[in-house]
């Protein structure tokens, strides 16, 4: 195939994927509106989540939007270059390019398919860098398990400082433990099978090893493993932690800057950005498409707190979320899927 039409048709390839992405989003958060629309009892035909996302744009500051891009891409080079430092250690010396634009693929792939993006990434950057996918994996585990722990000191850090507010709302919603009353005997049932079934394969390792699909899973897992030592080797760790805090500190930007360009959330400040950030933040952990729904959610309840009407609070967590999901994700991951093959048709890592 002549290489001009080869590449129109992967252009065409990436700006359908793209829409067919946007299309998917617009359809669940469409049936989110509706769910709203509902309990406030509006008639269906009046309720155009194009329509309503147009107004609610029309109105927001588009300074404040763009600098919410700025702080996704800062964020996400300290990432790039945190991922690296735990490469390094592997003896590998991946280009920053190659980790930046990755990282933006994987968000892509998040809003197609929950969690694909955390497969997807390691398989992107062991393709361009000749690296053992596992091991690279298993970076991508460091990772995410430190994400955890800062986003628990952060959910910490905003109990201390809206405690009461958050105590009130869980009095109001105390009804919701109520009806998980009855999973705790199913939760027990699977933990003592997984605990079992650990126990019976850490005892027969030795048998499981010696077959040929054992043998390849304990390769996979030894793999893993090397990735996760990586931590504990790497190079310069107070620059490790810088970054690490900094991924974290320009995601707090990025709600700050969306509290900026809506005018009834301009002047609640820091404290109320906080809750909401880390409130949404649990709500992007739920399996869903970039946080569909649950983000909504959730950021809405936060917003609830500062006396924020339920209006108000749906239409912010709509700027929210099309700002970073469709700007941030959408864009720069379809930008990573046509540069990945470009950069590194003549590229061959060390």
């Amino acid at each position: 195939m002549p290489p001009p039409l080869a590449n129109a048709l992967k252009f065409l390839f990436f700006i359908g994927l793209g829409f067919g992405i946007l299309y998917l989003v617009y359809r669940n958060q469409q049936a989110a509106y509706l769910a709203d629309c509902a309990l406030r009892n509006i008639p269906e035909e009046n309720c155009s989540l194009l329509d309503k996302v147009w107004r609610d744009f029309q109105g927001a500051n588009f300074f404040w939007l763009f600098m919410t891009l700025v702080a996704f891409c800062i964020s996400n080079l300290s990432r790039a270059l945190r991922w690296n430092m735990l490469l390094h250690t592997l003896g590998k010396r991946p280009r920053l390019i190659n980790a930046f634009l990755t990282i933006n693929l994987g968000y892509l792939a998040n809003l197609g398919f929950p969690r694909l993006g955390e497969l997807v990434r390691p398989a992107a950057m062991a393709r361009y860098e000749n690296i053992k996918v596992e091991r690279v994996v298993g970076t991508v585990v460091v990772g995410r398990t430190l994400d955890v722990i800062t986003l628990l000191s952060l959910t910490g850090l905003a109990l201390l400082l809206a405690g009461d507010r958050l105590w009130a709302w869980l009095e109001e919603n105390a009804s919701v433990s109520d009806k998980l009353g009855g999973l705790e005997w199913w939760l027990a049932s699977v933990a003592v099978l997984g605990i079992g079934g650990l126990a019976l394969a850490w005892f027969q390792r030795r048998r499981i090893r010696a077959t040929r699909v054992g043998g390849k899973l304990y390769g996979i897992v030894e793999g893993f493993a090397e990735g996760l030592k990586t931590i504990a080797t790497v190079r310069r760790p107070w620059l490790f932690i810088l970054h690490s805090l900094n991924i974290w500190f320009m995601y707090f930007c990025m709600t700050l800057c969306v509290f900026l360009a809506f005018a009834p959330t301009a002047g609640l400040g820091p404290e109320a950005a906080l809750v909401t950030f880390v409130s949404g933040g649990w709500g992007i952990v739920v399996p869903s498409p970039g946080g569909m729904g649950s983000y909504h959610y959730l950021a809405q309840a936060a917003l609830g707190l500062y006396g924020v009407p339920g209006d108000d609070a749906f239409s912010w967590a709509n700027i929210s979320f099309f700002s970073i999901n469709i700007g941030c994700n959408v864009l720069i991951g379809l930008l990573a899927l046509l540069l990945l093959p470009r950069i590194n048709r003549s590229y061959h890592p060390a």
